[in-house]
């Protein structure tokens, strides 16, 4: 059933089925990446369409599909994740933006820039490793907001939808949430010494604020390579470098999961 149709059908036994085909993916790859665990993520996409299917009355056809069980799927991951075995929750502290300033690092990246070469497979396989333990250390409510902008490439305004929040919260902890990922690049990665900036403190922060900007449109970087000096080109090559790290992340349901996740839904229609 192509998805017009099922988010208009009145029968869910219909619907469900149709739109766990098109979104359960990518759902499993939000759960997978806010819990860290291949069970959780399936318990969390299995929850997210039983409840899609008991509430199917409450859905609006009007909006996307998507991104209402992307909001369904990211609160029940969120639970687990912050459900400790005392059964207490606690909330992560993150570092403010200004602790994540780029300009506080004294090495940068042994990155080709001036060569235009793309960072070598072995450079590339351990920004992956890298990044895939940092989405974890990050707090639930920067890394779902992460995960939906650069793994599941959501445009922001179905971020903020879906997470029920102001458009300029979502960019404020995504861009929090990407410096902190290049720090942790910076600090597990081979560096050199880290040229000193050619620009003022403020001029270095706007062009930071534009490169984190264009990354949000999914967009090359407005400003010309002559503008910037060194240490801003190495600054927005680990960005980069970060960003194609989470695009490069597999997150494919293993079948045995999708089948089990199929059976329960046909049993509940």
């Amino acid at each position: 059933m192509p998805t017009t149709l099922a988010r208009t059908s009145p029968d869910p036994a219909r619907a469900i089925p149709a739109l766990f085909r098109e979104f359960g993916p990518r759902t499993y790859a939000l759960a997978f990446r806010v819990t860290g665990s291949a069970s959780e993520a399936e318990d969390v996409v299995q929850e997210t369409f039983m409840q899609a299917f008991r509430r199917w009355e409450t859905f609006e056809g009007r909006a996307d599909p998507g991104t209402w069980l992307y909001a369904i799927a990211a609160r029940a991951a969120k639970r687990r994740f912050r459900r400790r075995k005392d059964g207490t929750t606690k909330r992560s502290a993150m570092k403010s933006f200004s602790d994540l300033s780029p300009m506080r690092d004294a090495g940068s990246i042994d990155l080709a820039i001036d060569r235009k070469q793309p960072a070598d497979p072995l450079m590339r396989a351990e920004a992956r490793e890298i990044v895939q333990a940092g989405i974890l250390q990050l707090p639930p409510q920067y890394r779902v907001p992460l995960v939906m902008k650069d793994i599941l490439e959501m445009p922001l305004e179905e971020c903020a939808e879906a997470l029920g929040l102001k458009l300029e919260t979502v960019k404020t902890r995504i861009h929090r949430a990407r410096l902190a990922l290049r720090k942790l690049l910076n600090d597990g990665l081979p560096t050199r010494k880290a040229p000193a900036p050619e620009y003022d403190r403020q001029l270095c922060f706007d062009l930071l604020q534009a490169k984190l900007a264009a990354m949000d449109e999914g967009r090359g970087f407005p400003i010309g390579r002559d503008v910037m000096c060194e240490r801003c080109r190495l600054v927005f090559a680990e960005l980069d470098l970060g960003q194609n790290a989470c695009a490069e992340l597999d997150d494919r349901m293993p079948t045995v999961a999708r089948k089990r996740i199929e059976q329960a839904i046909r049993a509940a229609g």
